[in-house]
């Protein structure tokens, strides 16, 4: 019975297989939806924050004069859009709209004894027209959160009195100057409004605000803080719904901080309310304004194009320069990397895209998606299947119907959880399949199954004819392309999954992340290992014991604690978070602008040329078998490229390709150079014993 047991487990490699190639085909449609949604957000915009210039106009000897100066450069260098955050008093006294004085300067300012039991806010507006602009606003803010306002002059100019300390009365945020918005609306600057959810919300006054800036062309917001307009709220007055009806009553919709620390809180639900009208934004921070001009655009460049970022957001600070004795800021070096021919929006442009209001993606949804998906469920399933196949045959048909049980229950239970889970385990699959099926040829082809010397010395003692026969050196490199080839097909055969499973705009816009990159960039590596340890030859579990039995000796410490080292380098360098050196990013700038798709370093020049000239090597000793452990760094790369479902699927295909072509060529390179060794070895080695 158990015999037979084994044998329906390993006749069902087959059939999973053919559930597979099945799940593949019927992922095909659902990938293609997603290369349509893709396609269908082609505009990039522009955006300046305006607190930023006026705290920088703040330290010029005419600060107006200056506004007006530097609005024109940046519109002539591609801005089309000014951020603009709700005010605050201490924004209207920057920008000189008014004078805010404590009671204890107020009664310095009038020659009279403070009053011990108040601490109040004086306004004073610079002018006539500021008071009949912003004193409205004002009034209208403080009334409305309970504190008194009323009227105050000072030498015949108009001001008000609010009862609450100045501290306190400076951070309560209003509707930004109406005369601000009015000129940069005439200027021909879009508007792009930032929210804040530090009040009690108010949904008429909340109205009367986005039907202004409705009037002013406003079709897009961002938030400023740790959380989005309503959700302090929202558990007591359900105010997310409220707000996000008034958005799509009037057609607004909003932006993403790409790599915040932390997402905006309530930001999903919004999303998932305003049906995903939603863009990513990638901020260019206050210190990296000062980067060279040419980082500068080559960072916008990729954003839009490898990230499907559509909003670029530009910060500038003021800052001391003693060299100078002077006041510098960053606006002429953002200006310089925007403008030229080599300018940010030339290359935006190049790269297919047009400058203007950004747009969301268009989730194309077929009819028949959902179908496909569940198709595609399966062949993962059984993909995941095959791999535990080549580990524990006994258990293939149990994995396949526990897989199949337990995706149907967490696709109720916990839908997401569900998907990301099966992602991940397709693509820890594919490279490790793959891989040990390259392994298990060179098996097959290599020398014989003995262990260390006797293997090579049977082998170079073989002639042809005999039972085994040393592989001429140009079949060896023809096999170990060919097995190159079948392995990174195999790989790739995850990619249609991943992309099935996580066809879903919380994905594109990064609201809902792929989990387990860490998982994927050790779990092969891991799998791979202990194949070529205990799967080659003599029955696993024997070997195990002797594994279990050998000695542990110092050199296995330090060899462990190398391995240790290296290992947590390399997780240093995966996911969003990796850092590289400045060596580095210089080299994958001059790959971006020679070859426009810069694929992966540790592919092409590390792990696929390893696969080569280990499969090479391994055909002849049978230990270099052992490096399809690092080797298979590039097989999951490949599919790890393809889990970062904000980058256009297209842009990853062409980077694995790429990768895989530079590999190839590098790879061969690789081999001559181990043939010209080996033979320099063979002729010196005799002279050098003597």
């Amino acid at each position: 019975m158990q015999q037979k047991w084994q044998q329906w487990n390993t006749f069902s490699r087959k059939w999973l297989w053919i559930m597979v190639v099945v799940g593949l085909i019927a992922a095909l449609p659902v990938v293609y939806d997603r290369l349509q949604t893709e396609k269908s957000s082609k505009t990039v915009e522009i955006v300046f924050d305006y607190r930023d210039l006026v705290d920088v106009a703040s330290y010029q000897a005419k600060p107006q004069d200056y506004i007006a100066e530097q609005l024109d450069r940046l519109k002539s260098a591609g801005v089309q859009s000014m951020a603009l955050f709700e005010s605050t008093l201490e924004d209207f006294r920057k920008a000189r709209r008014v004078m805010i004085f404590s009671s204890e300067e107020e009664a310095a300012l009038t020659d009279s004894l403070i009053r011990e039991n108040e601490n109040f806010t004086y306004v004073l507006f610079t002018s006539g027209d500021n008071y009949n602009v912003l004193a409205p606003v004002i009034r209208q803010t403080f009334s409305d959160i309970g504190i008194s306002a009323r009227d105050w002059s000072f030498r015949g100019q108009k001001g008000l009195i609010l009862e609450s300390p100045v501290e306190d009365a400076t951070l309560k945020p209003m509707q930004p100057d109406p005369s601000t918005v009015e000129m940069l609306h005439d200027k021909g600057f879009n508007i792009v409004p930032r929210l804040v959810d530090s009040l009690t919300y108010n949904q008429d006054a909340v109205a009367k605000l986005l039907d202004y800036y409705k009037s002013m062309g406003v079709t897009r917001i961002l938030f400023e803080g740790d959380s989005v307009k309503g959700f302090s709220d929202d558990e007591q007055m359900n105010s997310l719904t409220a707000f996000a009806s008034l958005l799509k009553e009037r057609g607004m919709g909003i932006a993403v901080i790409e790599n915040l620390k932390e997402q905006q809180k309530g930001f999903k639900k919004l999303a998932y309310m305003l049906d995903y009208n939603v863009t990513r934004l990638y901020s260019l921070s206050e210190a990296d304004s000062a980067l060279d001009p040419a980082v500068i655009a080559d960072r916008f460049a990729l954003a839009s194009k490898d990230r499907n970022i559509r909003m670029l957001y530009l910060n500038t600070m003021p800052s001391r320069d003693l060299s100078k004795a002077k006041i510098t800021d960053t606006l002429d070096n953002l200006i310089t990397s925007l403008s030229g021919p080599g300018g940010a929006v030339q290359k935006i442009q190049d790269n297919g895209f047009t400058m203007g209001p950004a747009t969301a993606l268009e989730v194309v949804d077929s009819s028949f998606q959902r179908y496909f998906k569940l198709i595609a469920v399966v062949g993962a399933v059984a993909l995941v299947a095959l791999m535990v196949s080549y580990f524990i045959p006994w258990l293939t048909l149990p994995a396949l119907v526990f897989g199949l049980i337990g995706s149907a229950g967490l696709l109720v239970l916990r839908p997401v959880l569900f998907e990301q889970a099966l992602a991940l385990a397709a693509a820890i699959s594919a490279p490790t399949v793959g891989t040990i099926l390259a392994i298990r040829k060179i098996n097959v082809l290599g020398p014989p199954l003995r262990s260390g010397k006797v293997a090579n010395t049977v082998a170079r003692k073989s002639k042809p004819g005999s039972a085994y026969a040393i592989m001429s050196p140009q079949r060896r490199l023809i096999h170990s392309l060919v097995l190159y080839v079948k392995t990174a097909l195999i790989s790739l055969s995850a990619v249609p999954f991943v992309a099935a499973l996580l066809n879903n705009a919380a994905y594109s816009l990064v609201l809902e992340q792929f989990r387990g990159v860490s998982l994927l960039h050790l779990a092969p590596i891991g799998l791979v290992a202990l194949y070529v340890l205990l799967y080659r030859g003599e029955f696993a579990f024997n070997k195990t014991g002797k594994l279990l039995r050998t000695p542990i000796t110092l050199a296995m410490v330090i060899a462990a604690g190398v391995l240790g080292v290296l290992g947590l380098y390399y997780l240093s360098r995966t996911g969003n978070s990796g850092s590289v050196s400045s060596l580095e990013m210089s080299f994958r700038t001059f790959l971006e602008n020679t070859v426009h798709v810069r694929p992966r370093n540790k592919e092409f020049l590390l792990a696929h040329p390893l696969f080569i000239l280990g499969a090479f090597m391994a055909f002849k000793y049978r230990n270099a078998a052992f490096i399809m452990i690092i080797a298979v760094i590039g097989q999951l790369s490949m599919v790890d490229t393809f889990a970062h479902i904000h980058s256009p699927f297209l842009i990853s295909l062409v980077r694995g390709l790429l990768g895989l072509g530079l590999g190839a060529i590098i790879g061969v390179i690789a081999v001559i150079a181990w043939q010209i060794a080996e033979g320099c070895w063979k002729r010196w080695s005799p002279l050098l014993k003597q």
